[in-house]
């Protein structure tokens, strides 16, 4: 077995081999392996025979294979309580990524990095010397080595425990390319992206949005991109931080420590007068469009609709958790969705799907109508609210819908 340097995210670099027993070092107490047989859940499999249950079943012969999606891909792990994470071990398939995340959360949606590259080579990675805690373990895959998707064969969490009992472990229904439900169907996924920039920026051309920019008044700074990314809500920083890690010569990294200094806030001190130009320049920049796409999955997407599935909820329901993220955050998402739960249960609680969703965005309105810029809330009533009362709560199409008095139609 060849050994590997993986650089670790502080900036050290460790050799690793990749053994099949657990080895003790002089220094340190040995890790337990956390995640044999945990509940796992993909944000995409091939077929009934690559689910993500055999990246924890501890057969190397087996393996998870994702959909051949051309987006990030996900595989998650629950590993039963909070734990902390020293290390991961990953075995890749001939179908490996050569960027990935590895993170943690405590809820499945908020996601904290251990580790990141955009260099992996396949094989064996042992990423040792980690420091994270959370109940969930992630590996995000965000690019890919070949055109097939990604495949793990097994995937290790250690951590110093106790580790959660094993459990008689099955896939949980997840996005299959043709078959799949909810917005992880690249179809559906593209409708949502759609009807956001209904509202976002009157077009459903969200692709044409990558130069968008312009302060409107929401007292959050600049608002651009795809999907308004603001610079005072620390995710035009996000952006721009992620863009200078993958490209460190570019337009926008000068204004790296302006961005810091306004976030928070609406001022516009140190990007004024030629920010906006320059980000307009950067957007013809392929590596600056995949950083907002990633960015945008990263931040809202994924969260939200890891959420709603968690809800028990269907397309429309998972639509309605990302619009509100996008506009309130997650954090005034889960804000939202707390005002919801004190007159309804989700369907994961036993309640009814429509129930819930007329609770939930009746939650969303009174929240919007707390901001004069966002008292105009027909991006819910005459769109998600419409939707639900004709009872598509799959957002089966053909739709049709209104935004600020603009009429839209999607396949």
């Amino acid at each position: 077995m060849r050994a590997k340097v993986i650089a670790l995210g502080f900036g050290l670099a460790a050799v690793c081999t990749v053994p099949l027993v657990l080895t003790v070092t002089a220094d340190a107490a040995p890790d337990l392996l956390l995640s044999r047989n945990r509940p796992v859940v993909a944000s995409s499999v091939q077929g009934a025979t690559t689910g993500a249950a055999l990246a924890v079943d501890g057969n190397s012969v087996t393996r998870w294979r994702s959909g051949a999606v051309p987006t990030t891909q996900w595989l998650r792990v629950d590993l039963g309580r909070s734990q902390k994470v020293t290390r991961v071990r990953l075995l890749w398939d001939s179908a490996y990524a050569r960027g990935y995340r590895i993170q943690t959360s405590a809820d499945a949606a908020t996601w904290t990095d251990l580790y990141a590259t955009t260099t992996g080579d396949g094989g064996a990675d042992d990423v040792k010397k980690l420091t994270g805690t959370g109940r969930y373990l992630r590996v995000l895959a965000t690019q890919r080595a070949w055109a097939s998707g990604f495949a793990l064969s097994e995937i290790f969490v250690y951590g110093p425990g106790p580790a959660a009992p094993a459990t008689t472990v099955t896939s949980a229904p997840t996005a299959v390319p043709g078959t799949a439900t909810g917005l992880r169907d690249p179809r559906k996924k593209e409708l949502a992206f759609e009807l956001v920039s209904s509202a976002e920026n009157s077009t459903l051309n969200w692709r044409g949005q990558f130069g968008y920019i312009e302060d409107i008044g929401d007292g959050r700074g600049y608002t651009a991109g795809i999907i308004g990314f603001c610079s005072g809500t620390s995710d035009m920083l996000a952006v721009v931080t992620e863009y200078t890690r993958r490209k460190p010569e570019n337009r926008l990294a000068k204004y790296l420590p302006a961005l810091r200094t306004v976030d928070g806030s609406d001022s516009h001190a140190g990007l004024d007068p030629s920010f906006p130009a320059a980000w307009k320049a950067a957007a013809i920049d392929p590596v600056f469009q995949k950083v907002q796409e990633d960015e945008r999955d990263q931040m809202y997407f994924d969260p939200a609709v890891t959420m709603a599935s968690t809800d028990g909820l269907r397309a429309l329901g998972q639509f309605a958790y990302y619009d509100a993220a996008v506009m309130h955050g997650v954090s005034g998402l889960r804000s939202i969705r707390a005002a919801a739960m004190r007159v309804a249960k989700t369907p994961k609680q036993g309640g009814d799907e429509t129930g819930w969703l007329t609770a939930f965005l009746d939650a969303r309105v009174a929240e919007m109508r707390t901001e004069e810029a966002h008292s105009d809330v027909s991006r819910v009533e005459s769109a998600q609210r419409m939707f639900l009362r004709a009872s598509n709560l799959d957002l089966n199409g053909p739709l049709s819908w209104r935004v600020y008095g603009d009429k839209f139609s999607a396949a």
